[in-house]
C-alpha cells in the first residue's frame, strides 16, 4: 500500500508544488486529508496517531515536503542552477553592517 501511495497518490498530490503552494490553513489541512486517510488504510496503522502513522512508515507530513521543495528551488536559484533569477523574488539585504548592527572590521 505505501509503494501504491508513494508511486500513485503522493505524484498528484505535490504536481507543480512550488506553483500553486497552498497558503490557507483550510487548504493545507485538505491536502494533508489526503495522506492521513491513505496511511489510516496501511495495515497494522489501527489505533495509532497521524504522527505515530508517519513515524512508522518514514513519512513527512505534506507540509514538511513543499518547504523542502521551496528550499531546494531558492538554493538553485542562489546557484544558478534554474531558469529563474533570484533577484526577481527576493530583495538581497546590503552585508556591510554585520549582525545585531556591529560594523566589521
Amino acid at each position: 500500500m505505501l509503494s501504491l501511495y508513494k508511486s500513485l497518490v503522493r505524484p498528484n498530490v505535490e504536481y507543480c508544488i512550488s506553483a500553486w503552494n497552498p497558503h490557507y490553513k483550510k487548504d493545507k489541512e485538505l491536502i494533508e486529508k489526503v495522506q492521513r486517510r491513505f496511511t489510516k488504510m496501511i495495515n497494522n496503522m489501527e489505533g495509532k496517531s497521524y504522527e505515530e502513522r508517519l513515524y512508522c512508515l518514514k513519512l513527512w507530513t505534506l507540509e514538511e515536503r513543499r518547504n523542502r521543495q521551496n528550499l531546494i528551488e531558492v538554493f538553485k536559484m542562489c546557484n544558478g542552477l534554474s531558469r529563474l533569477k533570484l533577484n526577481d523574488f527576493f530583495t538581497l539585504a546590503d552585508n556591510t553592517r554585520g549582525i545585531r548592527g556591529h560594523c566589521r572590521k
